[in-house]
């Protein structure tokens, strides 16, 4: 793969009728779309090295901070950030390209809302990525069947509590930097760590989890899938991952990458991205 040029980075804000959305792109303005969702407690600048290789090969990749990581997009209500609402804001936001199909890519609670996308909107993605997040029906069948995923997500409850945020700030934000393991650089952590603790924004990214669980079930996927899990992920276990393949009807990949934890973008930057050029070529 040829050097990395960071150079080829924009920042962009985003304007929609929900607020106006940070976002990072790369790329000439006519190419293959591809949109790019970030985790939790992550931002837009997660997916800086897929941005500028996909830029690179001619791709327009754009990566957007969500709904309450944008100042400007930064409701006040938890309800406001319930799955409709930041499904609603990826259309919003490839509308605002003039996109009528892109390709759509999602880790962690961005996977989750990439997941939620195709099942819903199939007619406008042209082919989907989603890192460590299983398809949220096989995550709900794990959550009931396996006692090791309901230990997994136990934080899911914890963090609704209102004592969340100050737990999570006190003593430079200790708690948030070891939720990284320690796989993510520092410098980046650094800006994660500073960005959620500007006034508003932890809550904000916390809305996510206290917003409740959608009404319906997510239904299965036509849209051409690839998942890609990692064993050492502490968040999601085997069983989910493993039955994801049951929720898409369409062509589906599955890449199991060994000894790799949550953080995949951040971890192997350079494997992710040649399996996300593999898949978006193919």
């Amino acid at each position: 793969m040829r050097g990395l040029n960071i150079a080829v980075i924009e920042q962009l804000s985003v304007r929609t009728d929900e607020g106006d959305f940070d976002a990072i792109a790369a790329g000439p303005e006519d190419g293959r779309p591809v949109l790019l969702l970030h985790g939790f407690p992550e931002a837009a600048v997660e997916w800086e090295h897929q941005v500028a290789v996909l830029g690179r090969e001619g791709f327009r990749a754009v990566a957007f901070d969500q709904r309450g990581y944008s100042p400007g997009a930064r409701p006040e209500r938890a309800a406001d950030y319930g799955v409709d609402a930041l499904v609603g804001d990826v259309l919003a936001v490839a509308d605002s390209f003039g996109w009528s199909r892109f390709d759509l890519v999602g880790h962690d609670w961005g996977g989750a809302v990439a997941w939620w996308t195709a099942a819903e909107h199939p007619e406008r993605l042209r082919k989907l990525v989603v890192v460590s997040t299983p398809h949220p029906g096989a995550f709900a069948e794990a959550l009931r069947t396996d006692e090791d995923q309901h230990l997994r997500s136990g934080y899911m409850t914890e963090w609704r509590n209102s004592n969340t945020e100050k737990r999570m700030l006190d003593d430079g934000g200790a708690a948030l930097r070891q939720m990284f393991e320690w796989r993510v650089p520092p410098s980046r952590v650094d800006e994660y760590v500073r960005r959620m603790s500007e006034p508003g924004a932890l809550t904000a990214a916390l809305n996510w989890y206290r917003a409740g669980r959608p009404g319906g079930r997510a239904g299965k996927v036509s849209v051409p899938t690839m998942y890609v899990w990692s064993t050492e992920d502490v968040a999601f276990g085997s069983t989910a991952a493993l039955s994801t393949g049951d929720w898409v009807t369409g062509p589906y990949r599955f890449e199991m990458l060994e000894d790799v934890s949550h953080w995949v973008p951040e971890e192997v930057p350079e494997a992710l991205t040649a399996l996300l050029l593999e898949h978006l070529s193919s």
